[in-house]
C-alpha cells in the first residue's frame, strides 16, 4: 500500500521550507510586486516540472539497470532527510538571496542548477513512487504533483513573504523542531 501520509509529509515539508525557489520568490515579490513576480513563479513551475521528469527518468533507469539499488536509494533518501533535520534544527542565516530578475526564463532555467529540487525529486521518485508505480502516465502525474506542490510553496512565500519572515523570527525554534520531528517520521517510515 502506498504510504500517502509519509509521502505528503515529505513533499510538503521539503517544498515549504526555505530554499532557493522560496527565497527568490519572496524577494522578487517584495521587489517587483506579487503580480509581476507571478511570471517568475510560472517559470519556476515549468523548470521544476522538467527537472522532476529528469529525476523520474534517472531514478527509473537506476531501478531498471540495478534492481537491487532500491534499498540503497531508500537509505540515501532517509540520510538526506536526516541531513534536512540537522539543517532545520541548526538553520543557517544565508537566506538573503538578492533579486536576480523576475522573468519566466530565469525562473525556469534556475531550476536546472537548484540542488534542493533535484535531491527532492530523486528522493521522492526512488523512495516513494517507483517502488509502487510503473505506469508512465501515473509517473508523469507524480512528477507534475511534485512540481505543483513546489509551485504552491513559491506562491505562498511570495504572497506571505513578510508574514513568514515575522513568523520564523518569532517562533522559529518551535517551527523548526516540529518540521524536524515530521522529517524524522518520514525517514523512519522509508526504512520500515
Amino acid at each position: 500500500m502506498f504510504p500517502w501520509v509519509s509521502f505528503f509529509s515529505y513533499i510538503i515539508i521539503v517544498a515549504y521550507t526555505p530554499g532557493p525557489n522560496n527565497i527568490m520568490s519572496m524577494n522578487n515579490a517584495k521587489n517587483v510586486g506579487f503580480r509581476k513576480g507571478l511570471v517568475f513563479n510560472f517559470g519556476i513551475f515549468t523548470g521544476f516540472f522538467v527537472v522532476m521528469i529528469f529525476c523520474l527518468i534517472f531514478s527509473a533507469v537506476l531501478y531498471t539497470v540495478v534492481p537491487k539499488i532500491q534499498f540503497l536509494m531508500k537509505i540515501l533518501g532517509a540520510s538526506y532527510m536526516i541531513y534536512l533535520i540537522i539543517k532545520t534544527i541548526i538553520p543557517s542565516k544565508e537566506h538573503d538571496i538578492k533579486e536576480i530578475g523576475s522573468s519566466f526564463l530565469i525562473g525556469a532555467l534556475l531550476q536546472l542548477i537548484n540542488p534542493k529540487i533535484v535531491i527532492y525529486g530523486i528522493t521522492a521518485m526512488s523512495s516513494y513512487i517507483l517502488p509502487y508505480y510503473k505506469y508512465i502516465p501515473v509517473l508523469i502525474f507524480f512528477a507534475f504533483l511534485l512540481a505543483f506542490v513546489g509551485f504552491t510553496a513559491t506562491i505562498c512565500w511570495a504572497l506571505f513573504g513578510s508574514l513568514f519572515s515575522m513568523l520564523f523570527n518569532k517562533h522559529g525554534k518551535i517551527l523548526n523542531i516540529i518540521m524536524a520531528v515530521l522529517l524524522l517520521y518520514c525517514a523512519i517510515s522509508l526504512l520500515l
